[in-house]
């Protein structure tokens, strides 16, 4: 749009159709499929219940991709879900969306890459795990003091945070390219150590170790242990924020989802499995690097080093796409003066978001400074699953609301495939609440945090639009 003589830059279509598909499983492998496998062998208490909670996992993120591709397909602009639920259930829907996107889930979730990322080269030099000083806080209905641990690998983290903005701010061109380079390591990362252990290791004592760990049946402990499922599940939803970035966008857009969500999916149901093949579920419930301690046993000390290092690839992977997808989400709302306006800059040279990038990149430096890694998915992920829990009903409402809209593709099942994926997103946030009501309560209430600067926002905006109307009223008289 023109402003005098000169032209203010907007963001560009440079996203093709690879790179979109290397946005999608870029965003969902990162570091928890190598190291959340132990987490939920405590928390289940057998191999064959860890293996069904991945395909459950799976089928719910797979019925979650269809409604992303329907909704992504049929509104391809910045900001996705933000987009979605405003116009789906009403703007305060999706400013309160943005508000903890922004704020909460997509630094928080970038945070839980850089912590994870650390604990990686934990493994290959335990030194940056020494904690430099612990406090114990007393918080009120606790019985127990609050431990905080400040260790060498959370300046790490931050730096590494810092590196992954600043390579995004250059342009959305290279970073797709770059995008797919890191997403084909650590894709080869994951089928590497999948090949390794069908081929270098007989089947192990998997059935005998059902009784080496306390086992746990009840519905709870299958919704506790999925949440780290769904961490490493997570980023199926991205490539919508991009949606204004994609090329052929209602052709790619479904495609993308679909195909890279399936991969992901047929990816850690095999890698899990090996874990037990080549571990044994006592060893992998004991692990702390499961990845890397299977990768000993098979190819030793030097090769597992190796693999790790692939994994760090791998997580640094995951954390690039996070931003190149979430600043997108600020740079949306902004743009609709419905926040700061610093974040709707888009760089003259660039023509990437660049406030939004810094944005979120302080922010979440903020978070990987005063979090551990379980403390920041606990998080971070009971926000984003009651938002895709909106999302759902968001595109049941678009049906009756914008019926003419025009759907490149529609959902497969409709409407049970929406309503079984936005019921199991609500169970999995409240049992996240009541699991870990700290963390979940801090996040709910920065939720509610929002609603005083969604109505300030918007008496700006209105405001703003008022005064445009009596300049331009005064001009045309």
């Amino acid at each position: 749009m023109p402003t005098g003589n000169r032209a203010v830059p907007g963001l560009i279509r440079g996203l093709g159709r690879w790179s979109a598909i290397a946005v999608i499983v870029g965003s969902m492998i990162g570091h928890a499929v190598f190291l959340v496998a132990s987490d939920m062998a405590r928390e289940l208490g057998s191999p064959t219940r860890v293996l069904a909670v991945w395909i459950i996992g799976g089928i719910v993120v797979l019925f979650g991709a269809f409604c992303y591709a329907e909704l992504g397909g049929a509104m391809p602009e910045a900001g996705g879900d933000y987009v979605y639920l405003s116009r789906g259930l009403g703007p305060v829907w999706g400013f309160l969306y943005g508000w903890t996107s922004s704020m909460i889930m997509r630094p928080g979730m970038a945070a839980v890459t850089a912590a994870g990322l650390l604990r990686f080269v934990g493994f290959l030099l335990p030194s940056v795990a020494t904690p430099v000083f612990t406090w114990h806080l007393t918080l009120p209905f606790q019985l127990e003091p609050y431990q905080f641990t400040f260790t060498a690998a959370q300046p790490i983290a931050a730096g590494i945070i810092a590196l992954a903005a600043a390579i995004n701010y250059l342009g959305v061109r290279k970073a797709g390219h770059f995008q797919i380079f890191l997403t084909s390591l650590k894709v080869a990362a994951v089928v590497a150590i999948v090949i390794l252990g069908l081929t270098l290791r007989r089947v192990n004592e998997i059935h005998s170790a059902l009784i080496t760990w306390p086992a746990q049946g009840s519905i709870g402990a299958v919704l506790t242990a999925i949440v780290p499922a769904m961490l490493a599940y997570n980023g199926f939803q991205a490539l919508g924020n991009v949606g204004g970035e994609v090329a052929s966008p209602q052709r790619n857009i479904p495609r993308a989802v679909i195909l890279g969500t399936l991969s992901v999916i047929s990816l850690y149901v095999l890698i899990n499995w090996t874990y037990f093949h080549i571990l044994g579920f006592s060893r992998v419930a004991e692990s702390h690097y499961v990845a890397s301690d299977a990768m000993v046993l098979l190819v030793g000390n030097s090769g597992a080093k190796w693999i790790t290092v692939a994994m760090i690839v791998s997580a640094f992977g995951g954390l690039h796409a996070s931003f190149l997808t979430y600043p997108r989400i600020p740079f949306a709302m902004a743009r609709d003066g419905h926040f700061f306006t610093f974040t709707k800059r888009i760089h003259p040279v660039f023509h990437t978001p660049s406030g939004a990038i810094i944005f979120q990149g302080c922010i979440a430096i903020l978070l990987v400074l005063t979090g551990t890694y379980q403390e920041l998915y606990s998080f971070a992920i009971f926000a984003i699953w009651l938002f895709l829990a909106l999302t759902a009903g968001a595109l049941i409402r678009l049906r009756s609301k914008e019926s003419d809209l025009p759907r490149p593709f529609r959902v497969w099942g409709y409407p049970w495939t929406p309503l079984v994926f936005g019921t199991a997103a609500c169970a999995i946030s409240l049992n996240l609440w009541l699991t870990r009501p700290i963390r979940s309560s801090i996040g709910l209430a920065s939720i509610l945090l929002g609603m005083p600067f969604f109505y300030y926002w918007r008496k700006c905006a209105i405001g703003s639009s008022v005064a445009e109307a009596a300049a331009s009223q005064r001009e045309n008289d």
